[in-house]
């Protein structure tokens, strides 16, 4: 199991942008979070399996709005979360 970190940036907050996310990892089995950042950013949080975690940043690039740039780092620092929510 590995952590995915990621920052979306662009069109992102307003658009569903959080509930596409959220039904993409619960999709791929992982487990985490979306949050909208004061910035306009949205920051997503994974854990899972390495491969679904690659997975999951090839969909935000996708998703709703106008994504402009992702930023994002997997590291095996997990925290063990439960459930993909929004927050």
């Amino acid at each position: 199991m590995e952590r995915l970190e990621a920052r979306v940036f662009g069109w992102v907050q307003g658009v569903g942008f959080r509930a596409y996310t959220r039904w993409r990892a619960k999709e791929l089995g992982l487990s985490g979070y979306a949050k909208n950042l004061p910035d306009g950013s949205v920051e997503v949080v994974a854990e899972g399996p390495k491969d679904a975690l690659r997975k999951l940043v090839d969909y935000l690039y996708i998703g709703p709005g106008r994504v402009d740039e992702v930023k994002w780092s997997i590291t095996d620092q997990v925290e063990n979360l439960e459930g993909f929510h929004i927050l």
